[in-house]
């Protein structure tokens, strides 16, 4: 539809998604962070996957674990879309079948963290530089061998990328992300 044949309501409704007005005009894409519930049963998880998938939404990272009750599983989930994707993506992980709760945290006040594994080549001349660097994030070796060390790091991803980049100077042999998990810093759901 040109921008002539749109209503005020119709242009107003596209703003609020997200949506471009123009033709050719870019959608205003956001990154949230999807905190599920799942029933801890076979399939469950492929059934998650297999929406994402048949619907063509994004699936930027998925982290999978326990709770406290050995039944429920928690998944956090971040993918990307304007907010009539995410509206959609919310919907549809409600009504899956092992479903317990759906919590989109992206604008709430939560904590996330992420692991990293890093492996990095090193020298006589740059391993004092290396293990400063750790030090710095507050990181660990958790691997050393005569040309390579393996750095664990955890942290908000935003941290993550900083030592990613911090690396790469030194030549990154192999990189390990177990993606985000997220949780709310105040209890909401009656707990």
């Amino acid at each position: 539809m040109a921008p002539e044949t749109l209503t005020p309501q119709q242009i107003f409704r596209k703003k609020a998604a997200g949506e471009g007005i123009e033709p050719g005009e870019p959608e205003s894409v956001h990154r949230h962070v999807i905190i599920v519930l799942l029933e801890n049963s076979i399939g469950a998880l492929n059934r998650v996957a297999n929406m994402f998938s048949a619907r063509g939404f994004n699936l930027e990272s998925v982290s999978v674990g326990p709770t406290d009750d050995p039944s429920v599983s928690r998944m956090t989930i971040v993918t990307t879309g304007n907010d009539r994707i995410i509206g959609q993506v919310l919907q549809q992980l409600k009504n899956l079948v092992d479903t317990l709760l759906v919590d989109d945290v992206t604008n709430e006040d939560f904590v996330e963290r992420e692991l990293c594994l890093v492996k990095v080549s090193f020298t006589k001349d740059t391993r004092a530089e290396l293990m400063d660097t750790i030090n710095i994030f507050r990181g660990n070796v958790v691997n050393i061998t005569p040309d390579t060390m393996t750095f664990e790091l955890t942290g908000p991803t935003t941290k993550i990328n900083a030592f990613v980049g911090m690396m790469q100077p030194h030549g990154i042999k192999e990189i390990a992300r177990s993606g985000r998990v997220a949780m709310r810093r105040k209890l909401v759901f009656g707990d």
